[in-house]
Parts: C-alpha cells; sequence; structure tokens
C-alpha cells in the first residue's frame, strides 16, 4: 500500500495555495500546459507590478512519520527562477479532507541544492503534535509569509538578504 498523497491531494495543495494567494490580493495566472510553474502570481505593489511564479508542493505527514527537527520538501522541482516562490502546504498528521495547518512561502534563496536529490527546503519541524514553523523560518508561514512576498528584500536570517 502506497502512503504517497493522492493525486487529488496534490491538486487540492495548488488550489489552496493560490486561494488563499487571491485572497490577499494576489492575481493567480494558470499555465496553459503544467511544464514547471504551477501557477504565476502579480500584484500592484507600491510604484511596480511584483511577478512571481510559484510551484507548490503538498506535504502530507503520516502518522507512523517519525518526528524530527527539520521537514519540508527534498526532491526535483521542474523549473527555477531568481523571483520564484516555493509554497509548502502543510498538512496535519494523517489530516484526510482538512485544510492545511501551515502555508510556507518559501523564496528561492532559502532552498538548497543537493548534490544526489534535486534541491531541500525544509522550514518546518515535525512534532507529535503535527507540522509548526521552525524558529528562523516562522516569518515565510501563513500571512507574514504572504505580506513577505511584497516586501522589496527578504531577510532569511542574521546578516542574509535577498533583493527583489
Amino acid at each position: 500500500m502506497s502512503t504517497a498523497a493522492p493525486k487529488s491531494r496534490d491538486y487540492f495543495a495548488e488550489m489552496y495555495a493560490a486561494g488563499l494567494l487571491a485572497d490577499h490580493g494576489w492575481n493567480v495566472y494558470f499555465p496553459r500546459r503544467d511544464k514547471g510553474f504551477d501557477f504565476i502570481i502579480t500584484k500592484s505593489t507600491r510604484d511596480q507590478v511584483t511577478v512571481r511564479p510559484v510551484q507548490v508542493k503538498g506535504l502530507y505527514p503520516t502518522e507512523q512519520k517519525k518526528s524530527r527537527n527539520a521537514y519540508g520538501y527534498i526532491g526535483k522541482l521542474s523549473q527555477t527562477h531568481p523571483d520564484m516562490v516555493l509554497a509548502l502546504v502543510f498538512f496535519d498528521r494523517g489530516a484526510v479532507g482538512n485544510a492545511p495547518k501551515h502555508v510556507a512561502l518559501m523564496p528561492w534563496s532559502a532552498i538548497r541544492t543537493q548534490q544526489s536529490r534535486g534541491f531541500a527546503c525544509r522550514p518546518a519541524q515535525l512534532t507529535p503534535e503535527g507540522p509548526k514553523p521552525r524558529r528562523d523560518f516562522a516569518r515565510f508561514f501563513d500571512l507574514s509569509g504572504i505580506q513577505l512576498l511584497e516586501a522589496d528584500s527578504l531577510q532569511l536570517s542574521e546578516g542574509t538578504t535577498v533583493q527583489k
């Protein structure tokens, strides 16, 4: 028996992230063919239009999955871009039919290259209660993460700034 999420759950994660961003004033554009980014978002901010390509990854921990200090996505990304957002949609342990617990909106600069597995972005912890933001990445989660998408620069950690 497979423990992977059904494809319909992946589509739900994409639609949930798109709806969340649309609820906060972002325009969402879906590609005619999904060959990379799941969607593109735009928003008029100050005196410019911000454009960001988005890839979405749903994370569905099973009840059996062990707790870990760093939890998120490790794997291939079909396309990358310096202005992209990796939307990590964190569901509760064993959740079926429920809204996600958190959505992390991670900038390209928070995604690390892995020699053998592609890319890694692990901004959460997996606890017995379910996924929760790691202290250094909490600002990229939920409403604060949405607000950061409009920022002129993103702070990853002390002394590290990423310019748009």
